[in-house]
């Protein structure tokens, strides 16, 4: 049955393809980025100048950010710290999935060979009563919708 209203966009999960993540590892606060655009080039015709053609090149995928309450023990930030530390990048695949009110997918994302770009902790102020959120930044090569 087709939904009648846009969905949410606050009831979301974010299953990364590693073997040490554990179930807290799912839960994001925010996922923004994702997004594809079309490399476009201009093309001058001989004789005609009133106009270029704008031809497609490739597509192009912005960064994936992932915001969070900071975990202790996370594999995720165990894979990010090997790349960072140790320059050992192994990329994995991920789907970030939109659910409904019963937690079922109502469309997914398939992110393909996403490696970790920035892990940044948010400031530690004495004055202020906030969580030490984790900034997350991936790149990877393209994602696929999979419809549900």
């Amino acid at each position: 049955m087709p939904t009648i209203y846009p969905p949410v966009g606050f009831h979301f999960i974010v299953a990364f393809e590693l073997f040490t993540v554990s179930p807290d590892d799912f839960r994001f606060q925010e996922v923004s980025g994702l997004n594809a655009e079309m490399e476009m080039e201009a093309y001058k015709e001989g004789g005609n100048n009133r106009f270029t053609y704008q031809l497609p090149v490739r597509s192009k995928y912005d960064d994936i950010t992932l915001k969070r309450g900071m975990l202790t023990g996370s594999g995720i930030i165990g894979w990010c710290l090997d790349a960072m530390e140790n320059f050992d990048f192994s990329p994995t695949n991920l789907t970030i999935s939109l659910l409904n009110e019963n937690h079922l997918p109502l469309q997914s994302w398939y992110v393909v060979n996403a490696i970790p770009k920035k892990l940044q902790m948010s400031n530690f102020n004495a004055q202020d009563n906030s969580i030490v959120v984790e900034t997350l930044i991936l790149s990877y090569q393209y994602f696929k919708t999979i419809p549900v």
